[in-house]
C-alpha cells in the first residue's frame, strides 16, 4: 500500500510518503525566519514532491493525515488539504492522531524496548497535550492538563515511560521529577515524522470526508475571547 501522510499539528508541516512501509520520501519545513508556521505556503509543494516520488497520483492508496490536538490554524489547513485533495483524486483518508504518530517515532527509539511511550506536546497556556501508548495501543488518550497534573499521573504509573515532544521538553522537570525519562534534547524523536503518519495511517480506519475532524480538545482562543468580552459587557 502507498500512504501519502501530512500532519500540521505542530510549526512544522510534515508530508512523507511510504510504500508498504518503505520511506520513498519524507519532509519536515519548520517555521520561517519569523518564527511563523509555513503550512499554508508550503504544504501542497511538498504533498506534490511527495506524489512525485512515489510515481504519481494514480500509485497513491491513501491519505493519512494528522488530526492533532495541536495549532488550531495549523489543523484547519491540513484536514482542509487532504480532504480538498481526497475528494479530487478520489482516494480514501485516514484521519491519524498527531500524539499517536509521535508516539510511533518514541517506540522506534534505541531507549525505548520495554518502555511505555509517553508523547507530549506544548499546547500553550502553561498546558501540554499528552497521551501514553503502548504497542500503539493508547493507556491514555489524548488529553490536555497542567504539567503539575500530568506529572501526577506519570507517578502514578510506576513505570518508567518515554517522553518526547516540544511539551516534553518544555516540562521536562515536571517530568524527570514525577519519574519519566526524557529524551535527549538533539533526538529527532521530539519532531512528528512522515514516515510515522503514514505507518499510523495504514493501519487506521479510513474515514468519511465530512468526519474528519479537528482534535481540538480545549475551544479556541478566539471562542476564549468572545466570552471573556461578553462577561466583562455583562459584568
Amino acid at each position: 500500500m502507498v500512504v501519502l501522510g501530512a500532519d500540521t499539528a505542530t510549526a512544522d508541516a510534515v508530508v512523507g510518503v511510504c510504500a508498504d512501509g518503505e520511506v520513498l520520501h519524507e519532509a519536515s519545513v519548520e517555521p520561517g525566519p519569523d518564527g511563523r508556521p509555513r503550512h499554508s505556503q508550503v504544504l501542497l509543494g511538498e504533498i506534490e514532491r511527495s506524489v512525485e516520488a512515489a510515481g504519481g497520483w494514480e500509485r497513491v492508496d491513501r491519505i493519512a493525515v494528522g488530526i492533532g490536538p495541536g495549532s488550531f490554524t495549523g489543523l484547519r489547513i491540513g484536514i482542509a488539504t487532504a480532504r480538498a485533495l481526497g475528494q479530487a483524486r478520489e482516494i480514501p483518508v485516514a484521519p491519524v492522531g498527531t500524539l499517536s504518530a509521535l508516539a510511533r517515532g518514541i517506540a522506534s527509539d534505541s531507549s525505548a524496548a520495554g518502555r511505555l511511550a509517553l508523547p507530549v506536546l506544548d499546547a500553550r497556556r502553561g498546558e501540554a497535550f499528552a497521551a501514553l501508548i503502548e504497542d500503539g495501543a493508547e493507556l491514555w488518550p489524548p488529553f490536555v492538563s497542567a504539567p503539575s497534573e500530568l506529572a501526577e499521573r506519570v507517578e502514578k504509573l510506576g513505570r518508567v515511560p518515554l517522553a518526547a515532544g516540544d511539551g516534553a521538553l518544555r516540562f521536562a522537570q515536571e517530568l524527570e521529577a514525577a519519574g519519566a525519562m526524557v529524551a535527549a534534547p538533539e533526538d529527532p524523536i521530539h519532531r512528528v515524522a512522515g514516515r510515522h503518519v503514514c505507518a499510523v495511517g495504514e493501519a487506521a480506519a479510513e474515514a468519511p470526508l465530512d468526519q474528519i475532524q479537528p482534535l481540538y480538545l480545549r475551544p479556541p482562543d478566539a471562542k476564549r475571547w468572545l466570552e471573556r468580552d461578553r462577561r466583562d459587557t455583562l459584568g
